[in-house]
């Protein structure tokens, strides 16, 4: 049990150390072969942080563990807006800008929605897949557009993630670390996977309560870095941003690709239980931002923590659930 420990640990700690090294590379190719910087900022960056989960979700669907991904999923969104904006909240108050509460916050919830509509019958098809895929990839294109308006207005919505864009790295340099993560990438998440099933099965924890608690914190590690990172910087609107595009990642390509590798049916509870809590958070946050000092303050971040707490404690004392 002890070595299984160690070895999750481990596999986690690689998983994350990859894609960060993955993403380094892809954006210094990509920036040495003539991709704009805000192309780059608004996919390989922007998608960067979700690489572990989409992995883990992927690994874990091969494996025919289609509710340990999709518990992924749903743990990692409650855990971005009520763990990490919770924690980041507490360390200092997080203003919330117009355009993320007039345009990002209802793009998260209507995605949120549809993934309730998509599990309502406790089966993640392919044709389901294809669909959150596809979303995924308008998307993409859609904020891309919105960039390219945005930055000719003089509004530099991204120059936060511009500024993260490797410089003048050698192709050979970049194209190892690209090589490098695509090795260690897959092999730090069977690592995680494996160890996850052993200590899952030693407690007696199901597939679906092992995404939603161990995996899913894990994987939004990246998510907690990034956004202590912007409001250390200032940059709130970053730091909320990063989740909320983070949620909406989480569900139209990580939840999109098990519905494709391996439909199958999924746990009665991520549709009865675990997909209450993460709308219920997502509307609490909208609630939240919508006061009077468009900010989450530290009582309320005290407060989303708190959730995110008792949440958790209560899926240890249902594991098998």
């Amino acid at each position: 049990m002890l070595e299984a420990a160690g070895l999750l640990i481990l596999g986690l700690i690689l998983l994350v150390w990859s894609a960060d090294k993955l993403v380094f590379g892809a954006a210094a190719v990509a920036r040495n072969f003539g991709v704009s910087p805000m192309i780059i900022g608004m996919t390989i960056l922007a998608m960067g942080s979700s690489a572990p989960e989409m992995m883990v979700s992927a690994t874990a669907a091969m494996a025919n563990k289609t509710d340990t991904a999709v518990g992924n999923v749903l743990g990692s969104n409650i855990a971005n807006i009520a763990l990490i904006l919770g924690i980041t909240a507490m360390i200092k108050p997080l203003s919330i800008g117009a355009t993320v509460l007039r345009r990002e916050m209802p793009l998260m919830i209507a995605i949120t929605i549809l993934a309730g509509i998509l599990l309502k019958d406790d089966y993640l098809g392919y044709g389901e897949g294809i669909l959150l895929l596809g979303l995924f990839v308008l998307f993409i294109l859609g904020m891309q557009q919105i960039s390219r308006r945005e930055k000719k207005q003089g509004k530099a919505v991204i120059d936060t993630h511009e500024e993260d864009i490797p410089q003048d790295v050698p192709n050979i340099k970049a194209g190892m670390w690209v090589l490098l993560g695509l090795i260690l990438l897959p092999v730090a998440a069977n690592l995680l996977i494996d160890n996850a099933v052993i200590i899952a099965k030693a407690f007696g924890m199901s597939d679906l309560v092992i995404g939603l608690t161990i995996i899913s914190i894990g994987t939004s590690l990246p998510e907690l870095a990034a956004s202590l990172a912007g409001v250390l910087k200032g940059e709130d609107d970053m730091a909320v941003g990063n989740i909320i595009g983070s949620n909406i990642f989480n569900i139209l390509a990580v939840m999109g690709l098990p519905g494709i590798i391996q439909p199958s049916y999924v746990s009665e509870y991520a549709m009865g239980r675990d997909f209450w809590v993460m709308l219920g958070i997502s509307l609490l946050l909208v609630v939240i931002a919508l006061g009077k000092s468009r900010r989450i303050n530290r009582i309320e971040g005290g407060i989303l923590f708190i959730v995110f707490v008792a949440y958790q404690s209560y899926l240890f004392m249902n594991m098998s659930a």
